[in-house]
């Protein structure tokens, strides 16, 4: 099999290593990498030969330079990590110079951007693939397979908990700016809103119950499931179990008063899902729409005070 050549837009980013990984981990290579910040040492375990730019128009110009020197030496796909709200922009570059592109979430912050994207693959022949990780998890694969053969139509309780402890250099950075992040619901919620809606059905209503800068809470009537979601960045909400592991991140999945363990490491998801786009079995818009358009909901819907009601989990989550 041919060795596909990668770029990377946001090599310097958290979840970049992840990325990284999977290209090495599917014997393909990185010719290029961008981020306005040098911290990159990350690339010498991985591609200590890439070429990596601290200017997009350096960048654009290399990546452009290897599509016309010759056949077989131009990118065949990009991987973004960049901050969310750049997300399209980069995305749109990967196609014009010829190469697929594959985003981390959220692809991008409006379901409209979406449409657009659509367009754009349209005109390119090229694909645009999301990284949506919690999909191959074993747990909810099979999950997923046993809510299929489920046949009764049952309506079933759901209780999402996810807290993932950030400090206050959070709220300073992009992350914490909620036009550039799309807000807690968008940044943090993503992956968990797609994964309810691959699991339970399309959304027929929504409530906000909370919603601060540190935590947002409410409900969600999907099709097959009523569910009652809480995150939160702020390590005061941690529950007195993970206080006793010394852990900063709590996740919490509670089907019909059975909880879903998925405490595992996340961090060979990436590696699968990028398998699978190679085979051109990846995530594609369509998939990625709906929880796009919840979180955009979310982000912009009238807040129902219900202070008797936050979370089953207590008030002290208020």
């Amino acid at each position: 099999m041919k060795i596909q050549k990668f770029a990377i837009i946001g090599v310097a980013g958290y979840i970049a290593p992840r990325h990284l990984k999977a290209i090495k981990d599917t014997n393909n290579t990185l010719v290029a990498a961008l981020d306005p910040h040098d911290s990159v040492g990350i690339l010498d375990s991985f591609f200590p030969d890439t070429q990596f730019f601290t200017e997009f128009e350096r960048f654009e110009r290399h990546v452009e330079k290897l599509k016309r020197e010759h056949k077989g030496n131009e990118v065949d796909y990009v991987s973004i990590c960049s901050p969310n709200y750049l997300h399209d922009s980069h995305v749109r570059f990967a196609l014009r110079v010829g190469a697929h592109a594959i985003c981390e979430k959220p692809l991008v912050l409006n379901p409209w951007n979406v449409d657009a994207l659509a367009d754009i693959e349209k005109e390119t022949g090229k694909r645009i693939y999301s990284i949506l990780q919690l999909r191959v998890y074993p747990v909810f694969k099979h999950l997923k397979k046993k809510f299929q053969n489920d046949k009764s139509k049952v309506k079933h309780n759901v209780i999402l908990t996810y807290i993932t402890s950030r400090g206050s250099w959070y709220h300073t950075s992009w992350k914490g700016q909620f036009e550039k992040s799309g807000g807690l619901a968008t940044n943090i919620g993503i992956h968990f809103f797609d994964l309810l809606i691959w699991l339970f059905g399309n959304v027929i209503s929504v409530e906000v119950h909370c919603n601060t800068p540190e935590r947002i809470c409410g409900f969600l009537e999907l099709k097959h499931a009523r569910v009652t979601w809480f995150l939160s960045i702020d390590h005061h909400n941690l529950p007195s179990k993970a206080i006793e592991k010394h852990t900063r991140t709590y996740r919490s999945l509670i089907i019909d008063g059975q909880e879903v363990e998925f405490s595992e490491s996340f961090t060979d998801l990436h590696t699968i899902v990028y398998q699978e786009i190679l085979k051109d079995r990846g995530f594609s818009l369509s998939d990625i729409r709906p929880s796009i358009a919840l979180a955009h909901e979310i982000r912009t819907a009238k807040q129902y005070i219900n202070t008797t009601n936050i979370h089953p989990l207590g008030k002290r989550y208020v």
